[in-house]
C-alpha cells in the first residue's frame, strides 16, 4: 500500500448533503467521496483502489448563497444506448423550457489537504509500483483523466502532490462536530448502490476518516 497527498483549492466548492432534495446545500467540509474522485481524476485504472484516511482543512470555512440555472430533465438511458447503437441520435435538450433557477448554499475559497492509500484490486497481481510512479508522473506534470472538481462540476479545483520534504500549511485551528457525512456509495449491487455515513468530527482542522467497511448504511 503506497501512501499520497494532494492539495486542492478553489474559489467554491458544493459537498452535496443528499439529505436536501431541491436546493444544493453543502457540508462544512469536503467529503471522502469527493476526495477520491479527485485521485480518480488524475489516475483511476480498474486494477487499483484509493482508500481516503484524512482530510485537512487549510483556510476557514466560509460561505456563499447563490442562484443558479439548472435544468429539470436528463438525457434518458433509451436515448444514449439507441444513438450508441444507430450511430447517431438527438441527445440534445431544450434549454428554455426546461431551465429552472435554484438557490444554493456553497463554500468559498476552499482549501484542503488529501491524504489516501493506493492499493491493488482484489485478484490483481500487477506490481503496485507501477501505478504508484504512474500517479507519481501525472500529478507531478498536472495532468488528469479528467478535470478534478470540488463537489460539482463546475467548481474545478486546482492541485498539487505533497512530497514528504515540503514546507505544509497548518491546517486551521478549529474543532467542531459535523454529524453524519456522507463516506461513500456501496457498489456490492451495482444496479443498486447504497450509502454510507459516518460520525464526522474536525479536530484542529483535521477529520480522520475511518475505514469504509466501519462507516454506517
Amino acid at each position: 500500500m503506497t501512501h499520497f497527498c494532494l492539495e486542492v483549492s478553489g474559489p467554491f466548492a458544493c459537498f452535496t448533503r443528499p439529505e436536501m432534495k431541491v436546493e444544493r446545500v453543502s457540508y462544512d467540509v469536503m467529503t471522502p467521496s469527493a476526495a477520491r474522485s479527485i485521485f480518480e481524476a488524475i489516475l483511476w485504472k480498474p486494477a487499483i483502489r484509493w482508500r481516503v484516511h484524512r482530510i485537512e482543512v487549510l483556510e476557514p470555512i466560509r460561505w456563499i448563497n447563490l442562484r443558479r440555472n439548472e435544468v429539470k430533465s436528463v438525457i434518458s438511458v433509451d436515448s444514449v444506448k439507441s444513438a450508441m447503437k444507430l450511430g447517431y441520435g438527438m441527445l440534445g435538450l431544450d434549454i428554455e423550457p426546461d431551465r429552472q433557477q435554484r438557490a444554493g448554499y456553497f463554500l468559498r475559497d476552499v482549501a484542503y489537504r488529501i491524504h489516501a492509500d493506493l492499493s491493488l484490486a482484489s485478484g490483481c497481481n500487477e506490481p503496485l509500483m507501477k501505478y504508484a510512479e504512474m500517479f507519481t508522473r501525472r500529478a507531478n506534470k498536472g495532468q488528469c483523466v479528467n478535470q478534478p472538481y470540488l463537489g460539482c462540476r463546475e467548481f474545478a479545483a486546482a492541485f498539487s502532490l505533497v512530497t514528504p520534504d515540503a514546507s505544509a500549511a497548518m491546517p486551521i485551528g478549529e474543532t467542531r462536530e459535523l454529524g453524519w457525512m456522507l463516506h461513500d456509495l456501496d457498489f456490492t449491487h451495482p444496479a443498486d448502490p447504497q450509502p454510507r455515513f459516518f460520525n464526522a468530527r474536525m479536530l484542529a482542522g483535521v477529520i480522520e476518516v475511518p475505514p469504509f467497511e466501519d462507516a454506517r448504511g
